[in-house]
């Protein structure tokens, strides 16, 4: 366990959920003290072979 306000995220599309594909998922980590808030990011997502929005889940 890392010591911190660094903690590890996944990050998932939203837009393949709606079209019934297959959801691509990124980890990553964020600085809890400066983003308190969900994380956005654009993300290659390969199922749907282009940029989409990527989402922090839980």
């Amino acid at each position: 366990m890392a010591k911190g306000p660094r903690v590890i995220i996944t990050l998932e599309c939203t837009e393949a959920r709606k079209l019934g594909k297959t959801p691509s998922r990124y980890t990553t980590t964020k600085n809890k003290k400066n983003t308190p808030d969900r994380m956005e990011k654009k993300k290659y997502n390969p199922f749907l072979r282009r940029h989409t929005v990527h989402k922090e889940i839980k």
